[in-house]
């Protein structure tokens, strides 16, 4: 799995979850993991979350760090398993750089939480050619329509937490890809 931090801020509003969105905007080909600073405003054109989408819940936030994952020959279900992955992975980071919150810090599902202040939105999908994943996390607590927590409350630098949390999923996906073909077959 490649990785790529976009050092240039641009929203994210739902359009980029999408196929081939690294390549052909970014030129980072096959399976990968991108990610940028940027706000948030996922229209509900564009909203993949059917339970939001039927709640009307908002999507928004001022200054996000975004990413988007895409794997190939990959069915939903093991999109999910991939989503709460990253989002472990991103627990685990945050109560590295953050040890004085480590306690207040949790994972529900693919949702992470400081206290009671929601701290990222994720949702995972699939195109005809690859499974999708949104992770973001919030930098501020600014255009939020719900309470929020951010990097910015933990004193964590978004482009530093970025390029960690891609470097250590991608050091976890090709360790689960070694792990598939060291084992014979039963019979």
């Amino acid at each position: 799995m490649k990785s790529k931090f976009l050092v240039h801020e641009f929203p994210y509003d739902g359009t980029q979850l999408r196929s081939l969105f690294a390549y052909l905007d970014h030129k980072v080909q096959g399976d990968s993991v991108v990610s940028w600073i940027g706000s948030c405003s996922g229209s509900f054109d564009h909203m993949v979350d059917g339970e939001d989408f039927l709640a009307g819940s908002a999507i928004a936030g001022a200054r996000m760090v975004h990413f988007i994952i895409e794997k190939f020959h990959t069915p939903l279900f093991a999109a999910v398993a991939v989503q709460r992955l990253f989002a472990a992975i991103c627990l685990d980071l945050l109560r590295e750089l953050a040890p004085s919150h480590a306690s207040d810090l949790r994972r529900e599902g693919d949702d992470l939480y400081l206290r009671e202040g929601k701290l990222s939105i994720s949702i995972a999908t699939v195109s005809p050619v690859s499974s999708l994943i949104h992770f973001a996390v919030n930098c501020t607590n600014d255009g939020t329509p719900v309470k929020t927590a951010c990097l910015e409350d933990l004193k964590i630098t978004p482009a530093k937490f970025a390029e960690e949390a891609m470097c250590r999923l991608t050091a976890e996906i090709a360790s689960i890809e070694e792990a598939t073909v060291k084992v014979k077959w039963v019979t």
